[in-house]
């Protein structure tokens, strides 16, 4: 089979020779570029004759699903897959698989990291200190301790990052399609979307991108958190409107956010609503992005495609 990678899963050359390797010893061909495609006609050069085309999170234009005769597989090395047509590549009779799983530490490790941030105003204590300005009440924090944690969906990252904040002595509360027993026995109480908004001192979203979850967290939800609130999305960025959000901070309809993710990738247009908003603190998409979790997720790219290639697809999304 042809195998390419079109863009860089941000591992070594001498991991990624490992890999390569693995694949060519088996009388594969197998493709790299240390680059991302930079427009569409260049992506649909690297796909040409593939037979299994693997990507991180770089959007895959129609044309190339549509074009690529040879495709069998869609390996996404990332969790979401927003940025795939699954659709379109389930009418062609291609697979769709991701690397579900890999940055479950990495992102739930950064919720807890944003809320300490909040809670005990580092950010703003450095600057303090380096001004050379000595203690004052004003930095007075909070504790996790003791708050009401809301996790907006409990799939594998939430109910990490639900057990993180279990750790720290919080309460848990949650909303979730489906109610798992790995919750339950964490603790978590189940609710109504509308009442975890309600409830929480501190929101964390972990939901999947879908027609369903896209503007979710809207005016109205928002309208429902307490005014000394934390709001968190280290998960996707249409979840939340955030035009909404940034009016709510400046409105103090509660008391700061945390954002990983937005509407584009970063950088930021200067007018974005959030780059302007009061109490924000704001990071360019690096939940998922640790060195342990970039070795985790090219395993599983390359396990998924093997796998494949031995006839025992895994981690399919159609």
């Amino acid at each position: 089979m042809k195998i390419v990678l079109v863009e860089p899963l941000s591992i070594t050359q001498d991991k990624l020779n490992e890999f390569a390797i693995s694949l060519e010893s088996l009388g594969h061909e197998f493709i790299s570029y240390d680059n991302k495609p930079s427009n569409d006609d260049e992506y649909l050069v690297r796909a040409k004759d593939a037979e299994i085309l693997m990507i991180a999170n770089t959007p895959i234009p129609d044309a190339v699903i549509e074009q690529s005769t040879n495709l069998k597989l869609i390996n996404v090395a990332f969790t979401g897959f927003d940025h795939v047509n699954v659709s379109l590549a389930s009418e062609k009779g291609i697979k769709v698989c991701n690397a579900s799983g890999y940055s479950n530490t990495s992102v739930s490790e950064l919720v807890i990291g944003l809320v300490l941030n909040i809670y005990r105003m580092i950010k703003e204590s450095d600057n303090y200190t380096r001004a050379e300005k000595s203690h004052i009440d004003y930095y007075s924090g909070y504790e996790i301790k003791g708050k009401t944690v809301g996790i907006i969906g409990t799939g594998n990252i939430g109910l990490e990052t639900a057990k993180l904040f279990k750790a720290f002595g919080a309460k848990l509360i949650a909303y979730s399609r489906s109610i798992k027993e790995e919750g339950l026995a964490l603790g978590i109480e189940y609710m109504s979307l509308e009442d975890v908004m309600k409830n929480s001192d501190i929101i964390s979203i972990h939901l999947g991108l879908n027609d369903s979850t896209r503007g979710l967290i809207d005016e109205k939800m928002l309208s429902f958190m307490k005014p000394t609130a934390v709001f968190v999305n280290c998960a996707r960025g249409p979840i939340v409107d955030n035009k909404a959000l940034a009016k709510a901070l400046n409105n103090d309809k509660l008391a700061y956010a945390a954002i990983d993710v937005f509407d584009m990738e970063p950088p930021l247009e200067k007018d974005y609503p959030l780059l302007n908003s009061k109490n924000t603190l704001l990071t360019p998409h690096i939940a998922y992005l640790t060195n342990e979790s970039m070795i985790r997720r090219a395993d599983i790219a390359f396990n998924n495609t093997i796998s494949f290639i031995e006839g025992n697809p895994k981690n399919l999304v159609n």
